[in-house]
């Protein structure tokens, strides 16, 4: 069992929990909180954390079955009572601390097959902190013997003051059916909008890699490699979820069932022994 650890940098200070799904507890720039944060102690769900690692997919499988390669994997429901799987395996399981330092921490898991997903990986995530930045990034190795399917990203939730205003620019947004899973693409332009009255569930593709999130305290930037973006919030949510990730919602399965292709849900397919990357930087600083 690994004690949280502490970065420090300049007015930036993140507590990270390993244990706990490798998750971010808290970021602050002095006092104020930048993520939804808690102090790492204090800190006993990671559904309450600041941020959570997606990894080896990122929302959900639909109807918690992986089909793939003409086979049904039966996944676990691990978010009752929706039927799907959700969010993948890391954010579940205890990571291990490989390096740390004030600024700088490196964890790892190791992921053999089992009812929660079929297919060996290791994995791995480092934070570093700089003045005004925290700088993230993601890996994944195909430990299998077959290829597999990969999907990587971030659950970050965001502080929603009163007057947040988030702009970004897409290309296209997935439309969310009653049970949660996508229905379908249609263009769009991305958002620009006032945070209290925004009521968004969807994932966004064609992503600039840019976002703003800004109000009368804070302006921060999320920037990532990754070309799709998650946002949820509602009028009566404190926090916004911005989570960019490597692929759209049940991607794998649609990939199966629909005519799309790889590229366009952003399935990545890794043989035995290949590696997939990301990476993601929060920069803030006083308004």
């Amino acid at each position: 069992m690994h004690s949280p650890l502490t970065l420090h940098c300049a007015d930036l200070l993140c507590e990270i929990k390993p244990e706990l799904g490798g998750c971010i507890a808290g970021l602050w720039l002095r006092d104020v909180p930048v993520l939804r944060s808690t102090h790492a102690p204090a800190l006993h769900s990671v559904r309450q954390s600041a941020s959570y690692p997606l990894v080896p997919f990122s929302n959900r499988v639909g109807h918690a079955c992986l089909q793939w390669a003409g086979t049904d994997h039966p996944l676990v429901r691990n978010c009752e009572p929706e039927p799907h799987a959700i969010h993948g395996v890391g954010w579940e399981r205890p990571w291990t601390v490989l390096e740390s330092s004030a600024t700088l921490a490196l964890l790892s898991y190791e992921h053999k097959a089992d009812a929660a997903w079929p297919f060996d990986f290791d994995t791995s995530q480092a934070f570093k902190l700089e003045p005004g930045a925290l700088e993230l990034s993601l890996s994944i190795t195909n430990q299998s013997v077959v290829s597999a399917p990969v999907g990587l990203g971030w659950h970050p939730y965001f502080v929603k003051r009163a007057d947040s205003r988030i702009r970004f620019d897409a290309t296209g947004r997935w439309d969310m059916g009653e049970d949660m899973l996508p229905t379908g693409r249609r263009a769009s332009t991305g958002l620009q909008a006032d945070c209290a009255t925004l009521t968004v569930d969807h994932c966004f593709d064609g992503w600039s890699g840019v976002l703003h999130l800004q109000d009368a305290v804070l302006h921060t930037r999320v920037a990532s490699s990754l070309s799709r973006l998650v946002v949820y919030t509602a009028p009566g949510r404190d926090s916004i979820a911005i989570e960019p990730v490597s692929h759209v919602n049940n991607a794998f399965n649609r990939l199966t069932h629909t005519d799309a292709t790889a590229q366009e849900l952003g399935v990545c397919i890794l043989q035995p022994g290949q590696t997939f990357s990301c990476d993601m930087r929060i920069e803030v600083e006083r308004v």
